[in-house]
């Protein structure tokens, strides 16, 4: 009965260390609408098409309020065990490692194309970003804070939690201190969400999008081409199924050239226990493709977080 117990009470702080380990990892972010009414956009050349995005670094390194107001949702957070990605050093790290990428091109002499916030987000490699927006009221010489707190997932951009409302009108306090009070009464049910949702990904996968391309010079390899009377496009159906969460994820505009695959659920963790991202997934495909009797040569690109392209027939 001793040793019976002992086990029992093994396995449950076992299990509730286990949990521990497996918070979400979080960036708070001022959001587009917030970011849009102070100035803060920067437009980069999307392939031809300008496109505006926030600028993050200009906002951060000059907004002070900002910054206390990131602080301020950082702290609460953290006092709730959510362990914070500091958006000020990862803008920093990008910044150490943008003169490098710029010197960086493909065989072809392409060069990366990847937009400013698919950079913050790959180098940030959150799970959720918290976008904050907030508006400081004034009635008289009393002042208050409305704000707007959404949890997007990072990948898919999907919104997974949210709280608003406006905080008691005060005299004397600072903007950050009003958020906070205004804050604070629907942290622990947002946290709890922001959990939920972290631990549904744990056990159903995380979502993100797979597509597969065929270069133009791929020596007549195609997705038709057939290995041991199976065509490649079956194969990698095979690989799909054996490498998802519960072999789940979707297929369509499948062609000789092209294979889309939507709703992929790939495992947050790989059998090392580090954590999977969409590119580490594409890249064990790759990696699997290139063994005999297969032997195909590919170049992996991403889209954002979410979304990778592996391309057959080529580096």
């Amino acid at each position: 009965m001793k040793k019976l117990t002992l086990i029992i009470t093994f396995a449950i702080i076992s299990a509730s260390m286990f949990s521990q380990a497996r918070k979400p990892e979080i960036m708070v972010v001022p959001s587009d609408v917030w970011c849009n009414s102070k100035g803060y956009i920067q437009t980069y050349d999307n392939q031809g098409l300008v496109e505006q995005i926030p600028d993050y670094k200009k906002a951060v390194k000059t907004d002070k309020e900002l910054s206390n107001m990131i602080g301020k949702i950082s702290n609460m957070m953290a006092d709730r065990g959510f362990p914070l990605v500091d958006l000020s050093a990862t803008i920093s790290s990008i910044e150490r490692r943008q003169a490098e990428d710029e010197l960086i091109t493909s065989k072809q002499g392409a060069a990366i194309a990847e937009s400013p916030l698919d950079q913050l987000r790959r180098t940030a490699k959150a799970d959720i970003i918290l976008s904050l927006d907030w508006t400081v009221n004034e009635n008289g010489p009393k002042r208050s804070v409305t704000y707007n707190l959404q949890g997007l997932d990072a990948y898919t951009n999907k919104v997974i939690a949210g709280v608003q409302g406006t905080g008691n009108p005060s005299l004397t306090a600072e903007t950050a201190v009003l958020l906070e009070e205004a804050v604070v009464s629907n942290m622990d049910n947002f946290t709890s969400r922001l959990q939920d949702y972290f631990d549904d990904l744990f056990a159903n996968g995380r979502e993100v999008v797979v597509t597969v391309r065929v270069f133009d010079n791929s020596a007549g390899i195609d997705l038709d081409s057939e290995y041991d009377g199976y065509l490649l496009s079956e194969i990698i159906d095979e690989w799909m199924a054996d490498n998802t969460v519960n072999s789940r994820f979707g297929k369509s505009d499948a062609t000789e050239n092209y294979i889309n695959y939507h709703q992929v659920r790939i495992p947050l963790y790989n059998e090392k226990g580090r954590s999977m991202d969409t590119e580490m997934f594409v890249r064990n495909l790759a990696r699997y493709l290139r063994q005999a009797p297969y032997n195909i040569p590919s170049k992996v690109m991403m889209r954002g977080l979410g979304e990778a392209i592996l391309i057959l027939g080529d580096k």
